[in-house]
């Protein structure tokens, strides 16, 4: 089984990618939507991040506003939140690689915003990234409500800029000129990804001893 991952910072487009994906019969996994799932009421993450943060959760929900004011700007606290929620994440992830190593799918994508900046692409045996010009991102990303430019620009300091990405990606997706090129670039980097063969699973041993090694690495270190 082929594990790809896909990324693309805030405002990219890479929404419209995954759904291309889904249509196309890519099973794909969704960090955010994981995310979502611990900290929704009753999930795992709800404890310790009340623990962590005093007045993050009140009447079992988490205040998204009340934690977003804790640890905007703060990049110690940032990274206490973060310890929190992504081995539980991780811990999703690697059911629905064993759900669909089960069902034989040759190609899986794990949807990461953060692929890079948490040394992601390095568990995985293909790399997809898309890519549209600043000014359309910074546009796309303030016509989110609640959003600033303030933060924003926070968001963009805190991500690998996107020349990097692109240059390390094995393939990168365009979404600035509508969805046309964008399903055509999938489609090209799916026939090529169905040469390969995946070195990750169901060697099992080498992915958790990969995920072991960048768990105990330094978070967002430069690539």
């Amino acid at each position: 089984m082929l594990i790809v991952g896909l990324t693309g910072s805030i405002g990219m487009g890479k929404s419209t990618a995954t759904r291309l994906l889904r249509s196309m019969g890519v099973p794909v996994y969704d960090a955010d939507a994981a995310v979502h799932a611990v900290q929704a009421p009753g999930g795992e993450a709800l404890a310790p991040i009340e623990a962590a943060f005093p007045g993050a959760v009140k009447n079992g929900v988490l205040d998204r506003a009340a934690l977003g004011a804790k640890v905007f700007g703060d990049p110690v606290a940032l990274r206490r939140l973060e310890s929190i929620v992504h081995p539980l994440v991780g811990r999703r992830q690697r059911a629905f690689l064993k759900k669909w190593a089960s069902r034989r799918a040759p190609i899986v994508v794990l949807d990461i915003p953060l692929l890079f900046e948490g040394s992601g692409h390095r568990r995985v045996d293909a790399t997809m990234v898309v890519s549209s010009p600043y000014f359309l991102q910074r546009q796309r990303v303030l016509a989110r409500p609640g959003m600033t430019p303030e933060k924003f620009q926070d968001i963009h300091r805190r991500q690998v800029h996107d020349s990097i990405k692109r240059r390390h990606a094995d393939f990168v997706l365009p979404s600035n000129a509508g969805i046309g090129p964008t399903r055509a670039a999938l489609s090209k980097a799916l026939k090529e990804l169905r040469k390969r063969k995946g070195k990750f699973w169901p060697g099992r041993p080498l992915y958790e001893r990969r995920t072991a090694e960048i768990a105990r690495s330094r978070r967002g270190r430069p690539l």
